[in-house]
């Protein structure tokens, strides 16, 4: 009797629009991840102020790859990212030497996420539980790296549904996609219009999120990835005057249970790639 009776009030509860505590809330429309990959110094002095005059929040992969420790033209410094961290905006985990987390890489991938949290800890930043992979490139022996080390949620891109070259992907799906494994519906690149993005938006509808992967804003170290400035600060007025809303990799809790994955994780990705071949045949 005891348990139908909490039955009956959970309904009642939901029913009224009331959620229980610890409860997931349901996913809308309109709901965008905005993650920015490789510690690029326009991260702090571009993207920061139109995303803080904006509202919206994001995460901020950082590695020490590349010329980091010395090029400070182009990188940030620990400060910096602190600084980040300090605005409310998320600091996730992009290995320490912009590794990709290859089948050959496992063995010393720990190390390579533990120097990033080493200088978390260090400057007052809170350990990682987002994860971006170098280079987007994945294998499925890495995920159980990933969990032990505490991450909860991956993003990787577009491929290999869609080729790297044009930043195409799809949205996420949650209990499709692994959370260790979520794609990005658009990976921007300097020659993006606003169709490519609005691409990549529209697909966060029905359950599904669409993550957004962005490089630096400009990117000079890495021109293949760059986002002119005037584009960046387009995109972003357009997802705030059609109220979209802006959050970062860590907040997908609140929508997604990330211990649940599916049983396979190339399922989707399958189904998606045969969805392509037969749009382009028809």
């Amino acid at each position: 009797m005891r348990a139908i009776c909490i039955v009956l009030i959970v309904f009642a509860a939901v029913g009224l629009g009331i959620r229980p505590v610890g409860a997931l809330e349901p996913i809308p429309d309109k709901l965008v991840v905005l993650t920015f990959d490789d510690s690029v110094r326009s991260h702090f002095t571009i993207v920061r102020p139109i995303l803080l005059d904006y509202g919206f929040g994001a995460t901020f992969f950082i590695t020490e790859g590349f010329d980091f420790p010395t090029n400070k033209k182009d990188y940030m410094t620990w400060e910096q990212i602190a600084e980040l961290h300090q605005d409310g905006f998320e600091i996730g985990n992009h290995s320490r030497d912009h590794m990709g987390l290859s089948e050959k890489a496992v063995p010393e991938y720990a190390e390579q996420l533990e120097a990033i949290n080493r200088q978390c800890e260090a400057h007052g930043i809170p350990r990682t539980t987002s994860f971006a992979y170098p280079g987007n490139a994945f294998h499925p022996s890495g995920f159980e790296i990933l969990q032990q080390a505490g991450i909860v949620f991956a993003r990787r891109g577009g491929a290999p549904e869609y080729p790297y070259d044009h930043g195409r992907g799809f949205a996420y799906e949650p209990g499709r996609d692994h959370p260790r494994l979520i794609p990005s519906a658009g990976d921007a690149r300097p020659d993006w219009t606003m169709a490519d993005f609005l691409r990549a938006v529209h697909q966060a509808k029905d359950g599904r999120i669409a993550v957004l992967q962005f490089h630096g804003v400009p990117d000079l170290q890495h021109p293949w990835v760059h986002t002119p400035e005037d584009q960046f600060r387009a995109f972003m007025k357009y997802l705030s005057l059609n109220e979209y809303q802006v959050i970062a990799l860590r907040d997908l809790a609140r929508y997604v249970e990330p211990t649940i994955a599916p049983d396979e994780y190339d399922a989707v990705i399958s189904e998606r790639k045969k969805q392509i071949a037969d749009e382009s045949g028809k």
